[in-house]
């Protein structure tokens, strides 16, 4: 793999003989500023610069226009905290010890926010953390306690000196989240230094409740339905069948809203019932069933989370507005991302967790303005562990050398090093648990992709070639044609955990201390 050259290596020893107040003296301080803007949950499907047929992005689409659209970047566990805790520290799960959303984040390990601090960096964290143990190595933080509320979160704020103080926002989290950070560019941060920000969205998490003013969007439209919308998962194996994630089935009346967010006040109770009381009265009138139930859940569901979308399309371009009103916009990276992909209604589900390609695969478009080309792409194989070694190269520091990914510059300078990885691992650990997902691990390549659910009672193989089968459909692993490269992946497979240090056996058990989605 491609580690940072020369003028990387000075800069960490530049850093590490003079203080970052005294280089700043010396000679100012031109590294760039880091904005890192992570939604929760949010498919590639639902994001125009990558095709979607169902919703605009405009604002998200900008930084594919200025910047780069990465078109195979995944996530290493496909799940909220494990990709949160391997966005911040560089490892794979087994290795953050973030396996699952019921752990406690081990906040003492190295991270990315305390080796930008060190190196001068100010660390400013705001919106969702969903880590339970308190943010560590920020100047600032303000995060919605838990998983958040789409209306009148509570926050807790604080910093390095402080402890913290609790307290309820009025108003819908997407705008809250940006206002914040809005406010820390205008008010807060010390204009002398880099800064690295994390701006992490609630939305479009569960249970999709959208903005004010976009309770009515698409009431006029039928969103596109998936083709696999009713599939019965006859080419996949058992875990397929045993999984709780249909929307047929596993909607709850809440996630449809016949049932309204629990802490609205009166005037967002009245204009909540005055748009769904109605809806919700047709639906009762049409009594239907069967395969049209399915497809009015559907529309209700896909309709409530593409609003939510919409909220946060809106915000990043507020962002992005401030940074050109701010002087910021040439010096600053600015990423969006997702902590996984997404089902929207493929397969007939919604959620996560699985290596197929929905979930596995997340988007990632990332703008550096005299960096990375305008308007390019690139297809090399890319990883949410590679998140936290392309910031440290990006602020002219080392990689160390027991991080499991590799900084992304020379992919997003669009010069892909001819020894770039061929091949990625995966592992989903949480089982049992919500949406009853099987345990699994894998390994992807740009064509193939090779998964082993690994449990005593379900101990099966599945294999894709997906030139010839796209959507994962139909398992091959047992066609005699593809003997030979079932056989090389698996060895692929004993190599990535070879590699990444993985212990052999199950190692992980499953915690007593109640369930988080």
């Amino acid at each position: 793999m491609t580690r940072p050259g020369i003028a990387s290596l000075l800069a960490v020893l530049f850093v590490l003989v003079g203080s970052p107040a005294a280089a700043r003296a010396a000679e100012g301080d031109s590294r760039p500023n880091i904005i890192y803007v992570m939604s929760d949950d949010h498919g590639w499907q639902a994001i125009s610069a990558y095709g979607s047929n169902r919703n605009k992005t405009p604002n998200i689409d900008r930084l594919a226009r200025e910047g780069m659209r990465l078109d195979r970047f995944f996530v290493g566990n496909s799940i909220c905290a494990p990709a949160r805790a391997t966005m911040l520290t560089g490892l794979h799960s087994h290795a953050n010890g973030m396996m699952d959303n019921r752990t406690v984040f081990d906040g003492s390990q190295r991270t990315i926010a305390k080796m930008l601090h060190a190196a001068g960096y100010q660390t400013v964290m705001l919106g969702k953390w969903h880590l339970e143990s308190e943010p560590t190595a920020f100047d600032y933080f303000d995060h919605v306690v838990g998983q958040g509320t789409y209306y009148n979160p509570e926050f807790r704020r604080g910093g390095l000196a402080d402890g913290y103080e609790q307290y309820t926002e009025t108003g819908y989290v997407t705008d809250i989240i940006t206002d914040k950070a809005i406010d820390w560019i205008e008010n807060r941060r010390d204009t002398d230094r880099p800064f690295l920000m994390l701006l992490h969205n609630k939305a479009p998490h569960r249970p999709w409740d959208p903005a004010p003013r976009h309770l009515t969007l698409f009431d006029d439209v039928q969103i596109p339905e998936p083709a696999t919308l009713f599939d019965d998962w006859s080419g996949r194996g058992t875990p397929a069948h045993t999984q709780e994630m249909t929307i047929a089935e596993h909607l709850f009346p809440r996630d449809l809203k016949f049932e309204r967010p629990w802490n609205l006040n009166e005037s967002q109770r009245r204009m909540w019932d005055s748009v769904y009381g109605p809806k919700n009265d047709a639906f009762n009138a049409m009594a239907l069933a069967g395969d049209d139930l399915v497809r009015w859940k559907y529309q209700r569901y896909v309709k409530d989370y593409l609003r939510c979308v919409q909220a946060v399309d809106e915000n990043v371009g507020r962002l992005l507005d401030e940074l050109t009103h701010s002087g910021l916009d040439e010096n600053t990276i600015v990423i969006y991302t997702s902590d996984q992909g997404w089902y929207l209604g493929e397969n007939g589900w919604f959620d996560k967790r699985w290596m197929y390609e929905e979930s596995f695969r997340t988007p990632f478009l990332v703008r550096w303005p005299g960096v990375i080309p305008e308007g390019s792409t690139s297809t090399a194989l890319t990883q949410n562990i590679d998140i936290a070694p392309t910031m440290l190269d990006a602020a002219g520091l080392g990689v160390p050398d027991d991080m499991h990914g590799v900084s992304m510059l020379p992919v997003l300078r669009g010069h892909t090093p001819d020894d770039w990885r061929r091949s990625l691992y995966y592992r989903y650990y949480e089982y049992p648990g919500w949406h009853s997902v099987r345990r699994h691990e894998g390994v992807r390549t740009e064509r193939y992709t090779l998964i082993h659910f690994y449990e005593p009672d379900v101990d099966e193989w599945e294999f894709y070639d997906l030139d010839a089968d796209p959507g994962e459909m139909s398992n091959a692993i047992d066609k005699p044609r593809y003997a030979e490269k079932i056989a090389e992946l698996k060895k692929e497979l004993e190599r990535l955990k070879t590699l990444y240090h993985v212990p052999p056996g199950e190692f992980y058990t499953v915690p007593e201390d109640g369930r988080r989605e």
